[in-house]
């Protein structure tokens, strides 16, 4: 490579999460960058609507509805993605859930099931299969999108901690299983990010002030600071980075 390249022109990329927060900021740069992205969540309608911001912006898409946490679901969409598309450049696993805020000693079951089911069962399987078709045509690039929780886990989020370190252990081992298949497997590791997903800790002050402490810039991030990290871990510019973690914390964790 003579020159940073972080266009990602001809590229088929897939997002999970895609409906808002950081997987629309991720899925949107993406496409702005020259990316075809097929944009994942359970919703069809607010993957619509994505769909249609991106277009507005000149970039393309594809929205598919699909559960994370149901592999029959995950196996008709790569099945979808290889009639249609014949291909897969880049896997994005972004989505997430956090069913549960409160204590370990508490957590039942079903928290423990749903859970681990999405955060973790459903990477895991998008990731074997993505892989297989990377393997198919030459190569690709996957980064699971993981938390600080998963290195210094959270007061009242220990089942979702547990779930991340779990997401950073598992890109390291695909990462060092596929590396001979020119595939990259790494890993984001946002802080504290104003999104949806995260709104139990901006509606209570005292959770927030806490959490804002803790952070040396002294403030959270927005969304679309996390894209540019995930475009530099999918396009040819990382093209000799796998296995990492790339943490996006304001400096939380030094």
């Amino acid at each position: 490579m003579k020159t940073v390249d972080f266009r990602l022109d001809g590229k088929i990329a897939l997002v999970t999460g895609a409906s808002r927060g950081i997987g629309e900021a991720i899925a949107s740069t993406l496409a702005e960058y020259g990316a075809h992205v097929i944009l994942v969540s359970r919703k069809q309608e607010a993957l619509d609507t994505v769909s249609k911001k991106i277009g507005e912006a000149g970039g393309k898409s594809t929205p598919i509805a699909c559960h994370m946490g149901k592999m029959e679901e995950i196996e008709t969409l790569f099945k979808q993605i290889k009639d249609t598309f014949g291909r897969l450049d880049i896997l994005v696993n972004n989505a997430a859930t956090n069913p549960y805020f409160g204590d370990l000693l508490n957590a039942d079951e079903n928290v423990w099931e749903k859970t681990n089911g999405v955060n973790l069962k459903g990477p895991f399987f998008m990731t074997q299969n993505a892989a297989k078709l990377m393997i198919e045509s030459g190569g690709g690039s996957i980064v699971n999108v993981a938390s600080v929780n998963g290195i210094s886990p959270a007061p009242f989020q220990g089942v979702y901690s547990i779930t991340k370190a779990g997401l950073i252990s598992m890109t390291k081992a695909f990462a060092l299983e596929l590396a001979n298949q020119n595939i990259r497997v790494n890993a984001l590791l946002p802080g504290l990010t104003e999104t949806k997903f995260a709104a139990a800790l901006f509606t209570n002050d005292d959770i927030y002030n806490y959490a804002v402490s803790r952070i040396p810039m002294g403030r959270h991030a927005e969304p679309m600071e996390m894209a540019g990290a995930v475009l530099y871990l999918v396009s040819d510019a990382s093209s000799f980075t796998t296995g990492t973690c790339s943490i996006c914390d304001g400096g939380m964790l030094i």
